[in-house]
């Protein structure tokens, strides 16, 4: 653990000018009287750390001094082409690794390019989550990220339904959409590549031997055909409706684009109002109802007659509500 420190520690002083003792307690999670001693071990060591007395003071390298310990583990290189989704790399256990690799990469650039990493982290931040949400991260995440990274089987156990299921899983990559994080495995035996919700897993423990990645799985591509295929899968309903010009625009807003877009390529010609009717696939009536509410009076329900029902109460209510005389 300390030789780990005083690593860092001649990392950082080697990609700074000088630092504080604060800074350096700091950066490694320790107090100034630690730093203290650690910059003395090092310079026992044959480090050249040179120590600035006063208020404006500091530690620094002298004589040039550089480390020949910059190259990257190998978890440490792939966290580094993460370090865009420094809240990803947290839940999978990775920041360690991504703040080695990159003191490290910046330890082996020259002076001019060393604030390189840091003059991007203030330009640019992914915050992955949607708004108004507290996303958690799971709990075995770190366990299935492990295995992800080192192409080991693990047996898993997870909720389904009512009940829980068993599957040996060939873990191929983790997706985060929306603050949600997914596993794309193929289930040991059968071939079949599938989708996994890791917040339903209650159990991940590693499984004998380690699994042959097939080089042709395209991970992106993989899951872009699955969302799709999802999206689709949930629409098994169908309403008809009407919509003004104003409806029409904000129908793929409202719904699930794609669906929405079909059937407004596939709609008739307008009526005299401007309005078109069209039939619109949905994933039921009680969702229907929910979201084709927000379009107010620029939308009419033709069919089903159940859900025009709910609509037609809607605007008696209001009316009511409202004061309106009908």
């Amino acid at each position: 653990m300390r030789a780990a420190r005083l690593i860092k520690m001649v990392l950082l002083l080697q990609s700074r000018p000088s630092m504080t003792a604060a800074e350096l307690a700091s950066e490694l999670e320790v107090s100034e009287r630690t730093v203290t001693r650690d910059a003395q071990a090092l310079s026992e060591a044959g480090v050249p750390v040179y120590a600035d007395r006063g208020r404006a003071g500091g530690y620094r390298l002298i004589g040039g001094y550089r480390t020949r310990l910059t190259g990257l583990a190998r978890d440490e290189a792939a966290a580094l082409f993460l370090s865009g989704v420094p809240g990803a790399l947290r839940e999978m256990g990775l920041e360690d690794a991504a703040s080695a690799a990159r003191l490290k990469v910046s330890a082996a650039l020259m002076p001019s390019l060393r604030d390189a990493s840091r003059s991007a982290a203030q330009r640019f931040h992914l915050d992955a989550p949607n708004w108004f949400t507290e996303p958690k991260p799971p709990e075995l995440l770190p366990a299935v990220a492990d295995a992800v990274w080192d192409d080991r089987r693990v047996v898993a156990r997870y909720r389904r339904g009512e009940g829980e299921v068993r599957r040996e899983l060939e873990p191929y990559g983790l997706v985060l959409k929306a603050g949600v994080w997914y596993l794309c495995a193929r289930v040991a035996g059968h071939g079949s590549y599938r989708v996994y919700r890791i917040d339903r897993f209650t159990a991940v423990d590693a499984a004998d031997g380690r699994f042959e990645r097939d080089e042709e799985f395209d991970l992106p591509a993989f899951w872009e055909e699955r969302a799709e295929q999802f999206a689709r899968s949930i629409l098994r309903a169908e309403v008809v409706v009407r919509v003004s010009p104003g409806g029409a625009r904000r129908l793929p807003y409202t719904v699930d684009p794609q669906a929405a877009r079909e059937a407004l390529e596939t709609a008739g010609s307008p009526d005299g109002d401007g309005w078109v009717t069209l039939t619109l696939p949905v994933e039921s009536e009680e969702v229907a109802h929910s979201q084709l509410a927000s379009l107010g009076p620029e939308i009419e329900v033709l069919e089903p007659p159940s859900l025009r029902e709910r609509f037609a109460g809607d605007a008696i209510r209001l009316a009511a509500l409202y004061r309106v005389e009908p």
